[in-house]
């Protein structure tokens, strides 16, 4: 409960700037960040706050271990803090003393850097590393900010409610200044908004709340920055997956001070109050996944120079997903469909790739690999001699279509994006140098049971059919033999997806899944399923992350492992 006993001191105006770094573009990033101070002191802030390492990008990794990105990056924090005046701005850098290195922030006005503060808590669990490359900081100031006593801390400072946050305001702190690089899973906007108002409410002392907006990799910022008030009330919410600026006029408590504190500004004059304080509606858990992918896709393709993409349209769910994610994150224009169909393709298939191509407007061309097939059948015949065609064969028509998109990227400079989804991924139900061939994989964190889902959402948005319903609505099948379905190889999804998620993203064993009533002998050919094709997947592309562990940074699985619980 707040005490009856703090008055309001003053009102600190805040512009929250959510932003899209690219990781290393020094330059580029403080670019942005001029532009994004020069609005916020045109709105009259006392203060301007940005993401976490909001100069280097987030998350740097191993740029870190070079000298000469960290001293670069040291410059630009220079140069850009000698162009700020009276408005204030809070901006993530790497900070060095001797050869140890910090994740910090550095308050800049009057042309200087003021104050820095080290980020006290590195994470160093699930796609975190912090502790690789930073040593923790240990103390902090506090900034009096357009009369306002202000606390600054980083990202994971605030999760604990025995940490930094408590100690500054127990110090004095009436506003709390926290910058993110909070990276996106399922929920997770929900989860950090009870998080600040559970902060705010038990150390009477507001919070701003400001996190990036990108895609880096496999990760997908989804921002969301917001302000909470000090008796806990949302005052102001930001949009999600995409880069916004809102500036909040705060009103904060007077607070006995304790603590050192660096005099940035005093109060300013009387302002005529912002009326921006209006809260984003937060999305419900389809469109999130939908809004990630997309996100996730663009920055992949765009930072790293590609303008078009190709996709292998088979007629199945999975690339009509993969091509209309696509469209939505670059446009009809750069996104290019092949139908690459062979002889045990349906034309039920090659219509539905073909009608997809159409409802979204992308150019399509039809690749027969019969020819490339065949040769590789009589190639091979010799020293096959008169053995029975098996997955040897299926595996081989795959691997005629990586070749020809890899082939079609070459010529064209065209990015591959891949279609596999999580379940298939999970149980090694892809060929290698085969469908698992290109440069990014947009669903490889989505479950097929929620591929199915995501695009029924997209003809809901659409208000008509971009994907067949005749391709939502046949049993899934790779078509590389006669009437082939996956429910010859694999249960169906339905009981599938659940089991992988348990034991992939749960961690729990095979006794513990079978405890919540699946057939003993299903989950432990799914968990071997599962164990030995981790090979596999450490050869295939990043893709988007979306749930709390994906294939990737989160889960590092041995290859060679022998334990089977």
């Amino acid at each position: 409960m707040q005490s009856r006993s703090l008055k309001l001191v003053t009102t600190l105006r805040v512009a929250l700037a959510q932003m899209n770094p690219v990781v290393g573009d020094l330059v580029g990033n403080v670019k942005a960040l001029t532009e994004a101070y020069e609005r916020a002191s045109s709105e009259h802030c006392d203060v301007v706050v940005f993401g976490e390492l909001s100069i280097t990008g987030y998350p740097p990794e191993d740029l870190v271990l070079k000298a000469g990105f960290v001293t670069d990056n040291l410059q630009i924090l220079e140069q850009f803090a000698a162009t700020t005046r009276t408005c204030a701005a809070v901006v993530g850098f790497v900070d060095r003393d001797k050869e140890l290195m910090y994740n910090a922030a550095a308050v800049c006005a009057n042309g200087k850097v003021v104050g820095i503060y080290r980020k006290h808590l590195l994470p160093n669990y699930r796609v975190f590393d912090e502790e690789r490359y930073f040593e923790p900081g240990e103390s902090f100031s506090l900034f009096r900010i357009g009369g306002v006593t202000c606390g600054l801390t980083i990202c994971e400072d605030i999760w604990f409610a025995e940490g930094p946050v408590q100690a500054q305001a127990k110090a004095g702190a009436s506003v709390m200044l926290n910058i993110n690089g909070s990276p996106f899973h399922r929920g997770r906007i929900g989860e950090r908004e009870k998080l600040i108002v559970d902060r705010a409410r038990a150390n009477e002392c507001a919070v701003v709340y400001v996190n990036q907006v990108c895609g880096q990799d496999e990760l997908v910022f989804d921002g969301g920055s917001m302000v909470v008030a000090s008796d806990g009330s949302l005052v102001a919410r930001l949009r999600q997956f995409e880069e916004d600026f809102r500036v909040v006029d705060i009103d904060a408590l007077a607070k006995s001070v304790t603590g050192n504190v660096v005099n940035v500004s005093d109060a300013a004059p009387e302002r005529q109050k912002t009326d921006a304080h209006n809260l984003e509606p937060v999305l419900d858990e389809l469109d999130e996944i939908l809004q990630a992918l997309i996100l996730g896709t663009r920055d992949y393709a765009r930072k790293n120079g590609f303008t078009d993409v190709v996709i292998g349209l088979s007629g199945g769910i999975d690339s009509a997903l993969v091509a209309a994610i696509a469209v939505e994150a670059l446009g009809a224009a750069h996104v290019h469909g092949v139908s690459m169909p062979s002889r045990y393709s349906s034309q039920g298939s090659r219509d539905d790739a073909a009608e997809l191509a159409r409802n979204l407007g992308i150019a399509f061309d039809t690749i027969e690999i019969e020819p490339a097939f065949d040769a590789y059948l009589r190639m091979t015949k010799p020293m096959f001699a008169d053995r029975p065609q098996d997955l040897t064969e299926e595996n081989l028509q795959s691997r005629v279509r990586g070749t020809t998109l890899m082939a079609l990227s070459n010529k064209f400079g065209w990015m591959v994006l891949t279609t596999g989804n999580k379940s298939e991924i999970a149980v090694g139900y892809f060929t290698l140098y085969g469908d698992s061939v290109g440069a990014y994989a947009v669903i490889k964190d989505v479950f097929k049971t929620t591929v199915y889902r995501l695009c029924e959402r997209i003809n809901e948005r659409a208000g008509h059919e971009v994907i067949p319903a005749s391709t939502i609505s046949k049993p899934p099948s790779a078509e590389l033999r006669p009437d082939q379905r996956d429910d010859q190889s694999l249960p169906p999804y339905e009981t599938l997806d659940p089991i992988l998620a348990m034991y992939v993203e749960d961690d729990l064993t095979i006794q513990e899944i079978v405890a919540k009533g699946f057939d003993e002998q299903l989950v432990k050919r799914i968990a071997r399923l599962v164990d030995a094709n981790e090979y596999k997947r450490r050869q295939a592309p990043p893709g988007v992350r979306v749930s709390t562990k994906a294939f990737g940074k989160d889960r590092r699985m041995p290859i060679t492992n022998l334990f089977r619980g």
